[in-house]
């Protein structure tokens, strides 16, 4: 079985060269990608000198380092984490075991800080808003959605088609997975400081609301019937709000008095039918892509059934 530890990172001189130690000491038989997103430090010589495989990804965002990542690199067995010595590469070795053994597509390592400054002020609230937000649109979910640390199969790399740019890229595959309803798992592991010289690239507020956009375009996209019937519900209640006291008077006189108020509420009655009818045809074209994704998915062996 063939594994590849893949790492991305950006201006990681002095934690990337203890990480690359670190998985090597774990996964000895593992091949070890670092894929450089534009460092202006040593980053890239400091890998290789630890005997990491070394590639660039040019376009600036880690959504993009991972897409090239599933992309190129070929493997039965993937582990991904940060390269900022965050994560436990001790932890690997049982989460790949457990992968294989209950032939799962995913194992998310849930992230157990160990030392105050591990989460930035904001960031575990944060992490639980969107975490609960997630689950409430999708029905289930993981309790850390924006882990780094994962393994997966073979058949999720290849059947994940990538479309986010940046840090969101962790919600677009947690929803890939509950999607497909791929066996996923998760597993506690430790979550540590960045050792001096390595500072976050995280914005709490600019990649928070990038993610809870995230969600919703991908709500949006997988949930069509849902989201354009709420809004067309939304249109509706307004509708009747105004027609009541309309219905009222019409009732009770035999004249609609205020005329614009009738044409504002047979519009929004209007502009809610086309929402819901609108939901129900994107329906379609999703159940359409869903399928796809899932035959592509399907076409690769379960890890340890090859």
């Amino acid at each position: 079985m063939k594994v590849a530890v893949i790492l991305p990172c950006y201006n990681e001189e002095a934690a990337i060269g203890p990480t690359v130690t670190g998985f090597r000491a774990a996964l000895p038989d593992a091949a070890i990608y670092v894929y450089d997103n534009n460092s202006r430090d040593r980053t890239r010589e400091v890998a290789a000198a630890a005997g990491a495989i070394v590639r660039t990804e040019a376009m600036q965002g880690k959504g993009h380092v991972v897409r090239r990542m599933f992309a190129d690199v070929e493997a039965d067995v993937y582990v991904m984490a940060d390269g900022d010595l965050t994560y436990d590469p001790t932890a690997a070795p049982a989460m790949i075991r457990r992968l294989v053994d209950e032939q799962l597509d995913m194992v998310v390592g849930a992230r157990a800080d160990q030392v105050q400054e591990a989460y930035r002020r904001g960031h575990r609230f944060g992490n639980a808003l969107l975490t609960g937000i997630l689950a409430r649109i999708f029905g289930r979910s993981f309790s850390d959605i924006l882990s780094g640390y994962r393994v997966f199969s073979r058949r999720f790399v290849k059947s994940f088609p990538v479309l986010s740019a940046g840090f969101e890229i962790e919600t677009e595959i947690s929803v890939h997975a509950l999607e497909l309803r791929m066996p996923v798992a998760e597993v506690v592991t430790d979550y540590g400081a960045r050792p001096e010289g390595s500072a976050s690239k995280l914005s709490t507020y600019r990649d928070g609301w990038r993610i809870l956009r995230t969600i919703l375009t991908l709500f949006r996209i997988e949930r069509p019937t849902l989201f354009f019937g709420a809004i067309g519900a939304v249109l509706a209640l307004g509708a009747i709000v105004l027609a009541i006291p309309l219905g009222l008077t019409y009732a009770s006189t035999g004249l609609v008095p205020r005329l614009p108020t009738a044409v504002l509420a047979t519009g929004l009655i209007l502009l809610a039918s086309l929402c819901l009818f609108a939901g129900l045809i994107l329906d379609t074209v999703t159940r359409g892509r869903r399928e796809v994704r899932r035959l592509a998915y399907l076409s690769l062996a379960a890890p340890g059934l090859d």
